[in-house]
C-alpha cells in the first residue's frame, strides 16, 4: 500500500506549541498546508490552501493536491465531530491522523465533569434539535457551536422548550491564550457577546417535556392531522419491529411518521424510509423528525406503495401501517430478502381477515390488541374502548 499523502493534524488554540513531536514534524515536512483560515493563521507554513465553505467543496480541492504531501489542519480530535470522517471516507487508505486533545476533553477537564457521564454533541454544523432527546433535568451535555452568536440562539432554544432554568458554561478559545470559561444563566446567554471558537457545557434544568428512552413517547411530541399510531400501540409495534444497530426500516403509509421517528430514536445508527402518498403529510413527517433531531437519518418518499419499492434500498424491517391488501403482500414478498422482519397492523374486518389468512399460510405471531381508557360518564367515569387492532409480525 502506498504511503499516505494526507496527514490530518489536530490543532489546538495554542497552535504548534501544543503539538506532539510527530505532528510538528508532519507540519514542517508538508508541501502544502490546508485548513480553515483560523487554523492557518496559527501556524507558520509555506504554501497554504484555505479549506472552502461549504466544507464538502474541500474534497475536490484536496484531490487536486494529490501527489504532494498535504497537512490538513483540524480542531482537536478530527474524529470526534470533526473533519476526519469525511476525509477518511473520500480518501480511503491515503491518510493518517495525528489527533490532539478534543474540545470535549478540554471542557470536561475545566468543569470537572467525567466524560462517561456526559452527552457530547456536535452542533457546529447541525441543528440544535440533535440534542433534543438528551434534554432532561439533571443531564449534562457538552456541545460544539458554529460561532459566538450561536450561544444566544441555543439559549433561546432551551427557553422555548421549557429548560430556561439550565446553567450554561460558555467555553471560548479552549486550550489557548484567549481561553475563557463563563458560568451563566439562559437569560444571560441570550444577551450575546461571545467569541468564536466556542463550546458550551449544559447543566439541564427546567420543566420542559422530556423524551423518554423507552418506546412509546408521548403523543403530544408529534404534530398530527389525526392519523397516527397512538402511544400504547406504538410501543408494542416498536417492540415487534425490534430495532437493532445500523438497521434500516421501511414505514409504509407514514401518517405522522411516529413509528419511523421512534425507530430512529432507538439508536443513532438506525435509519428509515417512509413511503407516504400525501404531500402535506410528507411535510409534517419531516417537521416531526426535525423537531426530535433525527431528520438526517430519514428519507421521506412521496408516492404509493408498492409502486416505489424498486427505487428503495433494501430494509431490515418493514412496518405496514396503511394500504394493506393482497397486492401489497405479494409485492413485499417479491421485494424483500429472506430474514426481513415485517409488522402489519389492521383495524378493519377486511384487513384483519387478510392477516389471519397470511398467518395461517406463512406463520409468525398474530395478536389482537384492545385498549380502553377511562373517560367521563356523566358525574362518574367508565371505560372508553378504542378500535381493536390486529397485529401480525413475521420474518420473511
Amino acid at each position: 500500500m502506498a504511503e499516505p499523502w494526507i496527514t490530518i493534524i489536530g490543532l489546538g488554540e495554542d497552535g504548534p506549541a501544543g503539538l506532539s513531536a510527530a505532528s510538528r514534524e508532519a507540519l514542517e515536512s508538508a508541501d502544502v498546508v490546508m485548513g480553515p483560515a483560523r487554523h492557518l493563521a496559527l501556524v507558520d507554513a509555506g504554501e497554504t490552501v484555505e479549506w472552502p465553505v461549504p466544507f464538502a467543496d474541500g474534497y475536490a480541492v484536496l484531490e487536486g493536491l494529490r501527489g504532494r504531501r498535504v497537512a490538513v489542519l483540524a480542531s482537536g480530535d478530527p474524529f470526534w465531530f470533526g473533519a476526519g470522517r469525511g476525509i477518511a471516507a473520500h480518501f480511503p487508505g491515503q491518510w493518517r491522523a495525528l489527533p490532539g486533545v478534543s474540545i470535549f476533553g478540554l471542557v470536561a477537564a475545566r468543569l470537572g465533569w467525567s466524560l462517561e457521564d456526559v452527552a457530547c454533541v456536535g452542533l457546529h454544523a447541525a441543528p440544535f434539535a440533535r440534542m433534543r432527546a438528551e434534554l432532561a433535568p439533571g443531564a449534562r451535555l457538552i456541545a460544539t457551536l458554529r460561532d459566538g452568536a450561536a450561544v444566544s440562539a441555543l439559549a433561546r432554544y432551551l427557553a422555548d422548550l421549557g429548560f430556561g432554568g439550565s446553567e450554561i458554561f460558555v467555553c471560548e478559545a479552549m486550550g489557548g491564550p484567549r481561553e475563557r470559561v463563563a458560568r451563566i444563566s439562559v437569560a444571560e446567554a441570550m444577551k450575546g457577546g461571545f467569541a468564536h471558537p466556542v463550546a458550551v457545557g449544559l447543566s439541564v434544568a427546567g420543566t420542559g417535556a422530556v423524551v423518554p428512552k423507552a418506546s412509546g413517547i408521548p403523543d403530544d411530541l408529534f404534530e398530527t392531522d389525526g392519523v397516527m399510531t397512538k402511544r400504547p400501540l406504538r410501543a408494542m409495534t416498536l417492540s415487534a419491529l425490534a430495532p437493532r444497530h445500523g438497521e434500516h426500516l421501511w414505514d409504509i403509509g407514514g401518517g405522522s411518521g411516529s413509528i419511523a421517528v421512534e425507530w430512529l430514536l432507538a439508536d443513532a445508527s438506525c435509519w428509515a424510509t417512509i413511503v407516504e402518498p400525501r404531500e402535506e403529510r410528507c411535510a409534517m413527517i419531516q417537521a416531526n423528525a426535525a423537531a426530535l433531531g433525527v431528520e438526517h437519518r430519514l428519507e421521506v418518499v412521496q408516492g404509493r406503495a408498492p409502486e416505489v419499492f424498486g427505487g428503495l434500498e433494501a430494509p431490515d424491517a418493514v412496518f405496514v401501517g396503511g394500504g394493506l391488501d393482497a397486492q401489497m403482500r405479494l409485492a413485499l414478498w417479491a421485494a424483500l430478502a429472506e430474514g426481513t422482519r415485517i409488522v402489519a397492523n389492521a383495524v378493519t374486518l377486511e384487513t384483519e381477515a387478510l392477516l389471519v389468512g397470511w398467518q395461517a399460510q406463512y406463520g409468525g405471531d398474530l395478536m389482537k390488541v384492545e385498549i380502553s381508557q377511562s373517560a367521563p360518564m356523566g358525574p362518574k367515569r367508565g371505560w372508553k374502548a378504542a378500535y381493536p387492532v390486529v397485529q401480525w409480525s413475521v420474518v420473511r
